[in-house]
């Protein structure tokens, strides 16, 4: 069967695809650790698309079960995101830091920094974790730092697929006005790749 067929490259679709591809940002990263919900997952998912996130990292421990994304919340955001998938958070940092990413978790604490004082346009990684327990301790152990979603209201806390949005919007801004979203952040060599293999979805 011809694939040409199944996945036309008309000129429009090629160009949209071209556009979409030129906002991406290979250096700003979400890993999401053990999130039960899907739900949760395809709108994290959802929200990575948006502001032009590349890869999200999946890290899931103590024999948990890696999410099936939905259909119907993400079917339209996952086919253009990368995922990578981890066992340990460990391992997960190491790959990030080679990649001379900062890590920052989102946890309340003493120390903890605002998500506003945070420098989103350098190369970095934000943890989100699981909706009962949040991040593990060996996540904010490991990281080097932690952040809140500064709040007035009488619980202090959010949703994950809501502070992932809140979050990466505020990276969002500070990008788009650093001028990342400008230029391709992609070799010429690997733009191509990626959008050939865009081209076949």
């Amino acid at each position: 069967m011809d694939i040409q067929h199944i996945y036309p490259r008309t000129p429009e679709r090629t160009e949209k695809l071209k556009k979409v591809l030129e906002k991406r940002q290979p250096d700003l990263t979400v890993v999401i650790e053990n999130v039960d919900d899907p739900h949760n997952v395809s709108a994290v998912v959802r929200s990575c698309d948006a502001v032009g996130v590349f890869e999200v990292c999946l890290v899931y421990s103590d024999g948990r079960e890696f999410p099936e994304l939905g259909e119907k919340s993400s079917a339209s955001a996952k086919k253009w995101l990368n995922f990578r998938k981890f066992r340990t958070i460990e391992e997960c940092y190491q790959k990030l830091r080679n990649e001379n990413k900062k890590i920052f978790t989102t946890h309340l604490g003493k120390e903890s920094l605002s998500l506003y004082d945070l420098d989103l346009t350098e190369p970095v990684a934000l943890v989100f974790g699981n909706e009962h327990s949040g991040v593990s301790e060996e996540a904010v152990n490991l990281a080097d730092g932690n952040f809140l979603i500064p709040q007035v209201g009488v619980i202090q806390s959010l949703n994950i697929s809501v502070a992932c949005a809140v979050s990466l919007y505020e990276a969002f801004r500070q990008r788009l006005k650093a001028g990342k979203y400008s230029r391709p952040q992609f070799s010429g060599t690997e733009f191509n790749k990626i959008l050939n293999a865009w081209l076949t979805k």
